[in-house]
């Protein structure tokens, strides 16, 4: 099964991390991908850019409406993403967990509705 793992983290708060931190923080990134690659569950990932450039579009009343931002201000942001194939929950939580930013962000984990 398939399960979606979005990452949240303070956008504001990471954006300060100095560049030789950043460095450590991006290869323990790439080393989680190439652990479940190498697994053969990795389907896909990515990062997202800030919520400065998000736009939410909502449809009321047949019209088409937009607004600069994310859907909603919370203190933590919607950063990226992992899609995995695991066998069931509990392997998908154990993969969330190795993920770098569950360190200091959240990961939610959601299973695919295969459509």
């Amino acid at each position: 099964m398939q399960y979606l793992m979005m990452l949240y983290a303070d956008e504001a708060g990471f954006a300060k991390v100095p560049p030789d931190q950043l460095q450590g923080v991006m290869a323990a990134f790439n080393a989680f991908t190439e652990e479940v690659k190498s697994k053969g569950m990795y389907v896909g990932s990515n990062r997202l850019r800030p919520v400065s450039s998000a736009t939410s579009v909502q449809v009321r009343d047949g019209k088409t409406l937009t607004t600069d931002g994310p859907f909603a201000e919370t203190k933590e942001q919607l950063a990226g993403y992992f899609l995995v194939d695991c066998k069931d929950l509990d392997e998908a939580i154990d993969i969330a967990s190795r993920i770098p930013g569950a360190q200091d962000g959240s990961i939610e984990v959601r299973p695919i509705w295969e459509m």
